[in-house]
């Protein structure tokens, strides 16, 4: 569905490129490619003769980047991101790419993800003498590289800092000298490797390679530190893999249909979750249709399996302002006819399956549901190409807490008459795992299933200081 309009959101997009005289006109095109990871705010920051440059702002990349300021930006080397923000991580200072300065050299940070143990690292940090700039939890990784012991060099720097972190994290580092690029031990978050003729190149999806005419490697291991300079490429741990636990919602929702994850493409697993719905509910109906935009292959997935056709019954508006799609409850309800309308002709009088791709508080769900009923529908069944959300995200995806959650506390009948539909139906977790095709050796197929199940793939932290944390930072 919408993740403006419903709340379901990733954190940002990252992106870095190395050995290439057009870095920053590069990075720009990518982050296009990875814009819908976040539409709060934009920043590309170049190394060049003078330094570490940036040029970041709030906004789309297109609003924050012009001819003037992007042509500024001249250097063989790069990072960039997009962020989707929460209400305590807005504000100019925290969009990233972070740049820090100091008299040993500038580091400049992009992250996706989000630091379980943030909050006790910052404690302990500020007792110990720092100072932070932003609300945003990258800025934890700067101050850990520079309080390591000075008698390390700035690759063992950064890898001590990072087995520090617990929870999702894919950071993109540049430095004066080159690239440092990290997936967390459970390899949470998307994080792929490429090669833009000589140069090297990093990016949350796959889908920016594509529109770079970059070439895609492969997938950053899990633990995996890589090193990106003048020299090549090379490969270093900073901690061993863990159990695989790549977020479902990559493949439920949040990366583009284009993308593949490990080997695998978005809009092939979306289509076979729509087919095995369609062999786990059974539904008369006349039509067919999807929720734009990431719904559409499980539709089509979902139509081919069952018989019943597929057609365009609800069309998205693409040239509403950002007015409409600011992350707050009450601009996304008054904003859910802004960005879609129904096709009257195409569900007139017709029996109409609904798929999407899931289900957060219901409050879309139930006004496209009314909609589809203003415009003459007999029947709407709604089917749901993932199981149900239960319970909050702790790694990056705005699901803070249970109580936004319709599934929370309410039986499949109560979610049905919320929304106001004619029936309710969810893809089973084991449908969800074997259409996604990961590796059934893997526990759970390699994917955490924390927001289906309350299991979560890694302790999950109280604000409470960790009776170890003195020891690690000092």
């Amino acid at each position: 569905m919408l993740a403006e309009l419903r709340g379901l959101n990733e954190e940002c997009g990252v992106f870095g490129i190395w050995g290439h005289e057009d870095a920053a006109q590069i990075s720009y095109y990518a982050l296009h490619a990875l814009q819908h990871r976040g539409q709060e705010g934009a920043g590309i920051v170049v190394k060049g003769d003078a330094g570490l440059q940036a040029v970041k702002g709030e906004g789309l990349v297109n609003e924050v980047f012009s001819g003037d300021n992007l042509s500024k930006l001249v250097g063989n080397g790069a990072i960039g991101q997009v962020r989707y923000t929460t209400e305590q991580g807005r504000g100019i200072e925290n969009v990233q790419p972070l740049v820090f300065r100091s008299t040993t050299g500038s580091l400049a940070i992009a992250h996706n993800g989000n630091l379980i143990n943030a909050t006790d690292l910052k404690e302990h940090l500020e007792r110990q003498g720092s100072i932070f700039q932003t609300t945003s939890d990258t800025e934890v990784l700067a101050h850990l590289i520079k309080r390591s012991s000075g008698s390390l060099n700035q690759r063992d720097k950064v890898k001590k800092a990072l087995s520090i972190l617990k929870g999702a994290f894919a950071f993109v580092l540049m430095t004066d000298e080159g690239l440092m690029v990290a997936q967390d031990p459970n390899g949470m978050r998307p994080l792929s490797l490429g090669k833009l003729g000589e140069a090297w190149v990093v990016a949350s999806e796959t889908c920016a390679f594509d529109i770079i005419g970059a070439e895609h490697v492969r997938s950053v291991e899990p633990g995996e530190l890589l090193i990106i300079n003048n020299k090549g490429l090379t490969s270093e741990r900073f901690a061993p893999a863990a159990d695989s636990a790549m977020c479902s919602m990559e493949y439920v929702y949040f990366s583009r249909p284009d993308s593949d994850i490990d080997g695998i493409n978005i809009h092939a697993a979306r289509k076979r979750c729509g087919k095995q719905l369609a062999r786990e509910v059974q539904i008369s109906a006349d039509v067919v249709t999807g929720v734009p935009d990431s719904s559409i292959s499980a539709a089509i997935g979902f139509s081919e399996q069952s018989g019943i056709p597929y057609e365009l019954g609800l069309i998205k508006n693409r040239y509403v302002g950002r007015t409409f799609i600011q992350p707050s409850q009450a601009l996304r309800e008054k904003g859910v006819k802004m960005k879609l309308s129904p096709v009257h002709q195409v569900v007139h009088g017709k029996r109409v399956v609904m798929v999407d791709d899931s289900i957060v508080r219901g409050t879309t769900s139930k006004r496209i549901v009314a909609m589809l009923r203003e415009a003459g529908a007999k029947e709407i069944h709604v089917v749901i190409a993932s199981p149900p959300l239960i319970a909050p995200c702790y790694y990056g995806v705005d699901i803070s807490s249970d109580s936004e959650l319709i599934a929370t506390g309410r039986t499949l009948e109560e979610m049905c008459e919320e929304i106001g539909a004619d029936s309710l139906h969810f893809l089973s977790i084991d449908g969800m795992l074997e259409s996604n095709g990961r590796s059934s050796e893997m526990k759970n197929c390699g994917q955490c299933l924390a927001c289906f199940t309350g299991d979560y793939p890694t302790e999950i932290y109280s604000d409470t200081a960790m009776p170890h944390v003195k020891e690690i930072v000092r």
